[in-house]
């Protein structure tokens, strides 16, 4: 969780001053390219569930991924270099923040689309049955996704041909700059999925203790053969829908009180075990390892322009050689 963190402050200040924002100390052209979600205040859920799984299992994300993508094990230079636009990043700079992706780790990428992920989930949990492997496959979505048609066709798939996939929807209660409440009918994420035959849990998701246990128990009961299961994991994102957003639509009294119930203090209330002293160390530890990132992607190489003709699909007309 304090990975995530640290590394979505930087980005996000990064994405708004550059190199002048972090008082000349990064060299070079220190600027996020393209748009940034920040995922600030919902690290408990990446965290709780991505401890549960294996190096062999997958996951797809959304357009705010990039606590997924560092809780499944991905680089998180490589990830700062793609959000500068270099040739070193996992896209060779040309994904930007919405379509990070790390097939190493099982990471199967970031969508700009909403609800994308969930066919590009079902479809991997699929072949993985093709094949004959036993993994199980993650599949993180927001709560403004289960309005779009992939939610339906998605769970009806993996439930009717008993697919290993963990649904896991991050409801922060925001889809973009619209209240989810004012337009999702019926009861929730939860039942639309009970509806269909795809039994879960609702968890409070800015404790990762919880979502770690319930996680565990859903992933278990689907390496068991039980198929399709479903987290509800509510949380609270701190920031606006991009790093540009001051949010100014919600009340305040509403992100007050969701700042006072910050996941990372919530797990160091619950852990009296660990003292001030290991927190600090930690959070030392991982302020080194964001400053070598920027310093790493303020170096790197960009791109070649060759390269814009590479990674695309060539429908046989020809037209994009000129």
């Amino acid at each position: 969780m304090a990975r995530i963190r640290a590394f979505e402050d930087a980005a996000e200040t990064a994405s708004r001053g550059g190199v002048a924002a972090f008082g000349g100390v990064i060299g070079g052209d220190a600027r996020v390219r393209g748009p940034l979600h920040l995922s600030t205040g919902q690290e408990a859920v990446p965290a709780g569930v991505c401890i549960n799984l294996a190096q062999e299992d997958l996951i797809t994300s959304t357009h705010r991924g990039h606590g997924h993508t560092l809780a499944k094990g991905a680089s998180m230079e490589k990830m700062m270099c793609e959000l500068f636009g270099r040739a070193t990043g996992f896209n060779s700079g040309k994904g930007g923040s919405m379509h990070i992706a790390d097939f190493s780790v099982g990471m199967l990428g970031a969508n700009g689309v909403v609800a994308a992920g969930i066919p590009i989930a079902v479809g991997a949990a699929h072949a993985l049955k093709v094949q004959g492997r036993k993994d199980l496959v993650a599949c993180f979505f927001g709560d403004g996704a289960v309005n779009r048609g992939p939610f339906l066709e998605g769970l009806n798939w993996a439930k009717i041909h008993n697919l290993a996939v963990l649904f896991v929807c991050e409801d922060n209660r925001w889809s973009a700059t619209t209240a989810t409440g004012a337009m999702t009918a019926g009861e929730g994420a939860l039942a639309r999925a009970r509806s269909i035959g795809v039994d879960g849990v609702e968890v409070d998701g800015n404790d990762v203790f919880a979502v770690d246990s319930s996680a565990s128990v859903l992933a278990g009961k689907i390496r068991q053969g039980e198929g399709p299961k479903f987290l509800h994991a509510i949380t609270y994102r701190f920031k606006g829908h991009v790093s540009v957003d001051a949010a100014a639509y919600r009340d305040g009294g509403e992100v007050a009180r969701a700042l006072e119930y910050d996941p990372i203090d919530v797990f160091s209330q619950k852990s009296p075990g660990i003292g001030k002293e290991e927190l600090d160390r930690i959070q030392a530890q991982v302020g080194e390892e964001v400053a070598l990132a920027l310093q790493a992607a303020a170096a790197a190489l960009w791109p070649d322009k060759s390269g814009a003709y590479t990674d695309i699909q060539d429908t046989g007309s020809g037209r994009w050689l000129g």
